[in-house]
């Protein structure tokens, strides 16, 4: 599968959203702050062997000088302490440092904000993964565990360094695997174990701050009007479901049959002419403005999926909303709970 970051786009809606669209050396938290040292830091768990969708890729010895592509691998190297060498822009949901909240504040406390000698290089990735950018930051360890590459793509980062590639879906890694492959990765098994267990456990007190959530349906989607292809619903392989799911939603029956249907993907394409087929307790979207929801309530098939026609729809034009949960990572899971959850609260009730 090639897939590149301008592809990957799809991802977080249909084709109108595809529209918008001197290296400092890599250190842990306790090599900066003289602290988070111990036996999960030390040399001594090497060589490590992680399996990936185009075979293995052997660490000798623990990383000093990190490169990652695409989303969330960078935002996990920061999570477990540690200054990327090398890190993609980010080009959708950006602020001006062409960054994402969640990173900034990490990169804060690493002492390595952009813009300072110590902040990671950063290369764009508009016209797919940069090679000539990764190899002029000399990197030990090349990270894609949440990507797109291709086969070709992972045999020349191979060239520059030892590579890691998605599991077994392009785009398909979840947040859990993305922490704990990169934790390995690191030498950091117990410090992406901690952060792992702290994060799962502020999902389970979402699901139990809010009782309502329990068992009721949800159909994560994507819709353009006036197309007869317009619906593009996620499925369980991607994060935005997954996400649902660990706040105590579950997948709407007929995308959970469409699924059976396919080959492994992220999404599940559903003709216009079926959205009065959509049934869910609430469907959430996101939009371009406040013009395109309009647009879906007033469109003469869009506006018979249940959701919308009982107001039990939440559509969100914020993409760096979108991006916190689009492509969820140890770092933004707490963002996408803070500007989320209340949406889905607040559309549920409608659905009563």
């Amino acid at each position: 599968m090639n897939l590149n970051r301008r592809t990957a786009l799809s991802a977080f809606g249909a084709t109108s959203l595809a529209a918008l669209l001197s290296a400092c050396s890599t250190g842990s938290s306790s090599d900066k702050k003289g602290s988070g040292s111990g036996e999960s830091s030390s040399d001594s768990q090497y060589p490590v062997t992680i399996k990936h969708a185009f075979g293995e890729t052997k660490i000798e010895k623990r990383p000093t000088r990190v490169a990652t592509v695409s989303w969330v691998n960078a935002d996990v190297v920061l999570a477990l302490g540690v200054v990327p060498v090398g890190m993609a822009e980010d080009s959708f949901g950006q602020n001006s440092n062409k960054s994402l909240p969640w990173k900034d504040e990490a990169l804060k406390k690493l002492g390595a904000e952009i813009g300072t000698d110590k902040a990671p290089v950063q290369y764009s990735e508009a016209d797919g993964i940069n090679f000539d950018a990764i190899a002029k930051v000399t990197p030990d360890l090349i990270i894609g565990t949440y990507s797109g590459m291709s086969k070709e793509d992972y045999q020349k980062l191979s060239k520059i360094a030892p590579t890691l590639a998605y599991p077994e879906l392009a785009y398909g890694t979840s947040w859990e695997d993305s922490l704990t492959t990169i934790g390995k990765a690191l030498g950091k098994n117990a410090e992406a174990e901690k952060l792992l267990k702290e994060k799962k456990e502020k999902l389970e007190q979402v699901a139990k701050d809010h009782p309502e959530f329990k068992g009721k349906s949800f159909v994560f989607a994507t819709l353009e009007p006036g197309k007869t292809d317009g619906i593009t619903a996620y499925s369980s392989t991607d994060n935005r479901p997954r996400f649902m799911e660990s706040i105590g939603l579950k997948q709407a029956p007929v995308i959970a049959e469409a699924e059976k249907k396919q080959k492994a993907s992220f999404s599940v394409p559903f003709s216009a002419e079926n959205a009065s087929k959509l049934d869910a307790d609430v469907l959430v979207s996101w939009v371009a403005d406040a013009k395109a929801a309009d647009a879906i309530k007033k469109d003469k098939l869009l506006s018979q999926i249940p959701a919308v026609k009982k107001g039990a729809a939440v559509f969100d034009s914020d993409n760096t909303n979108t991006i916190a949960l689009s492509a969820i990572s140890v770092l933004s899971i707490d963002y996408a709970i803070e500007k989320w959850v209340p949406k889905i609260a607040d559309a549920l009730k409608a659905s009563k």
